[in-house]
């Protein structure tokens, strides 16, 4: 089934249980300045979902262009993509769980074929606050889903959008694939990577008040997403997106082009494909986006630029039209999905000319600098400040550095560059945050406990696993804490088992938490680690733990390690290049 055949099943299905289809939104929010671009196919019916009436009524089901641009770096494995369609269909204040889950099983099953024992869903399970969702569970036990298969999680994730955020939110229920040629087991687990979700369906079904009360709303939504570029992929039966129908065609221009084969090229063809459909859709959209270094226009610059890159590693003739051929295959192939590409089919032609042009002279440039700084090098390294000059002020891609200063047996400080780059970006992002929050969703007991526990993590990566591991985040609730450190490697069973124990060891030691006040230079100057330094006042706290850690912290910690439980750390995992996520809980 290919993907035209699953997006037309998908909206004639709904169509036959009440819904009407509605055009997809723009790719750049109308109404929206808090976003970039619309990244799921709820967000324009954001209005409606708050109760303002729909003009197509209270059932409604469409295919939504969205554009995520917070992973762009991941882009070139099999899987994620910059622009991407979501099928969707919602309630708004109609029908409910039962709806929902029936019709969505009698798609996958009757429409899609998908045989029952392939499938898997997960369901809250509930907290202090809200109550498990009995309701959906039994719902998918009615229709054939043995309990094997159902899975009761928390609000990392089965709950929308968070348990902190006020306004409607609600439990939802996820429905997973087996996605291999494995014997299919009879339970479902969340670490088996085998099982992709497919779809999602958000039952907006309570009010999270100003005074932290929960009501029942008493208007109910429902709003599902489905990703075509995944359903496609698993109905076709293949493990890489890029060999779906959607891609197939695309690829195989670009081994065209490039008389390269793409089981060699795997990388560089898919981010070529990726960036060029979405630079097709970001300059066709009736906004009027250009390439500029802000905003939107950054994002479309950077695609285009990303995709040159990688065209001329495929020995790509950067002066042909290549780029045209490509856009115009896209255009060719949603234009009766979206008359925009073809409307604007000039203005997307011209804007990938043209800042290709812009881009080749930029490369000139930087070309100029690089020998200016290659002829004063005298031990053949290049330095960290250097390489990060060449690229922040000459647009120079980290990648040609190294390649150009190979060929001149010049060595290049990529990890120093690296550290500068993502200083860079978390300036970036600190300043367009409102607040600085630490990584806690609240302040209670267990969260206070696991939030002293991310500071004996963070140290004891950087004593089993390399001083240059350092804190890119965390989040924490009550049922678990994720902490995002830079490393340039997968954590081996060893390293994570030594990790773990070093820090287990600190806790039965009972080591003393201290807090202190000082000068934030001083605190610098001190070795403390700190994330964000200039989103801290003048004079700061610094919690120390022992000997063990001394970080800038907003707090709060419990006053000795004695107080925590052991840790047990559950998943190690990418979360972006160069970054690496841990998923750790307290066990007794």
């Amino acid at each position: 089934m290919n993907s035209l055949e699953i997006r037309e099943k998908y909206i004639k299905f709904f169509e036959s249980k009440g819904h009407k289809q509605i055009p997809s939104a723009p790719v750049v929010p109308e109404n929206d300045p808090s976003v970039l671009f619309n990244t799921a196919g709820m967000q324009p019916l954001v209005p409606y979902l708050m109760g303002q009436p729909h003009p197509y009524g209270s059932r409604l089901c469409d295919y939504q262009k969205c554009m995520r641009t917070n992973d762009l770096d991941e882009v070139g494995d099999g899987t994620h993509h910059t622009f991407f369609e979501m099928l969707g269909n919602w309630s708004l204040g109609d029908y409910f769980k039962k709806e929902s889950v029936t019709w969505s099983f009698e798609l996958l099953t009757k429409e899609f074929n998908i045989p029952v024992e392939r499938l898997a869903v997960t369901v809250f399970k509930g907290n202090d606050i809200v109550p498990a969702d009995d309701e959906t569970a039994n719902v998918w036990r009615s229709l054939g889903i043995p309990d094997s298969r159902i899975r009761y999680l928390g609000e990392d994730d089965n709950w929308w959008p968070n348990m902190e955020l006020t306004g409607p939110c609600g439990p939802d229920t996820e429905i997973f694939y087996f996605r291999s040629d494995d014997e299919i087991p009879q339970e479902y687990d969340p670490e088996d990577d085998r099982w992709v979700e497919i779809w999602n369906n958000v039952f907006m079904q309570y009010n999270h008040n100003e005074d932290g009360t929960f009501t029942e709303l008493p208007k109910k939504n429902v709003d599902t997403g489905m990703g075509l570029e995944r359903i496609t992929s698993v109905l076709e039966g293949v493990n890489d997106n890029y060999k779906s129908s959607i891609w197939k065609d695309v690829i195989e221009k670009i081994e065209e082009i490039t008389n390269l084969s793409y089981s060699e090229n795997e990388k560089a063809m898919r981010i070529i494909a990726d960036h060029i459909r979405s630079a097709v859709f970001i300059s066709a959209d009736p906004s009027g986006i250009k390439p500029s270094n802000t905003d939107q226009g950054y994002i479309l610059r950077r695609l285009i630029r990303r995709a040159i890159r990688y065209a001329k590693k495929l020995n790509i003739d950067i002066d042909s039209n290549w780029e045209e051929e490509v856009a115009l295959m896209i255009i060719n192939k949603y234009k009766n999905f979206y008359p925009e590409l073809e409307e604007n089919r000039k203005v997307v032609l011209d804007v990938l000319k043209d800042e290709k042009n812009k881009f080749n002279r930029t490369l000139e440039h930087g070309l100029k600098e690089f020998e200016k700084i290659t002829s004063k090098i005298v031990d053949g390294k290049m330095d960290k400040d250097n390489a990060f000059r060449l690229y922040d002020t000459f647009g120079f891609p980290i990648e040609l550095t190294v390649e150009l200063a190979k060929e001149m047996n010049i060595e290049v400080d990529e990890k120093g560059f690296e550290e500068k780059f993502k200083a860079h970006q978390e300036i970036s992002r600190a300043g367009a945050k409102e607040k600085f929050k630490g990584g806690l969703a609240s302040t209670g007991e267990i969260e206070t406990k696991y939030h002293t526990a991310t500071h004996l993590l963070n140290a004891a990566l950087k004593v089993i696993v390399s001083p240059d591991c350092h804190q890119k985040g965390s989040n924490i609730t009550a049922e678990r804490m994720r902490f995002d450190f830079s490393c340039d490697h997968k954590l081996t069973d060893e390293e994570k088992q030594k990790v773990e124990e070093l820090v287990n060891k600190w806790i039965d030691e009972g080591i003393t938490v201290t807090k202190e006040e000082m000068p934030k230079e001083d605190a610098i100057k001190s070795g403390a680690e700190c994330m964000f330094i200039e989103k801290y006042p003048d004079i700061v706290t610094v919690y120390k733990i022992g000997d063990v850690s001394a970080e800038l912290c907003g707090g709060p910690h419990v006053s000795n390690t004695s107080e925590l439980s052991h840790i047990k750390i559950k998943k190690e995992e990418a979360c972006s290049a160069g970054i690496r996520r841990i998923k750790a809980v307290f066990v007794d």
